[in-house]
């Protein structure tokens, strides 16, 4: 099962412990998984993706299995979408940052504006200088 499916047999039991598969069957001391599953590793596979806890992808198959993962997965994604814009403009002031970092001709950091204030709102004068040579 673990080739099949493209992850480790211990990421296969681990998910057992935590409830996102099912006790499997047993024959001669080994697991023995059905064909549902491989749908059920491609939902934990796609949920982490799209960077949803262990704990919500459970919860996201339990509102399946209840009849009830559209109204789970809205719910969800509703809450991790203000995590996601956060992510994103933190991502954005670093790569301002790094930008100006690329830039920067100072000779010493003790100097530099870029360690002297927040990322965001740095008016770095060397790489300002130099951009408009």
């Amino acid at each position: 099962m673990a080739g099949a499916a493209g992850i480790n047999a211990s990421a296969i039991r681990y998910y057992e412990r935590v409830g996102v598969l099912p006790p499997p069957e047993r024959a001669s001391g080994q697991r023995r998984y059905g064909p549902e599953v491989i749908g059920r590793l491609r939902t934990v596979q796609a949920g982490q993706q799209a960077g949803f806890s262990l704990g919500e992808i459970v919860k996201l198959m339990r509102g399946a299995d209840d009849g009830r993962a559209a109204e789970e997965l809205r719910e969800l994604a509703e809450c991790k979408l203000p995590d996601i814009e956060a992510l994103i403009e933190r991502a954005e002031t670093m790569k301002h940052w790094l930008e100006l970092a690329a830039e920067c001709r100072c000779g010493s950091l003790d100097v530099c504006e870029l360690f002297a204030g927040e990322a965001g709102r740095v008016d770095h004068a060397c790489a300002a200088a130099k951009s408009a040579a």
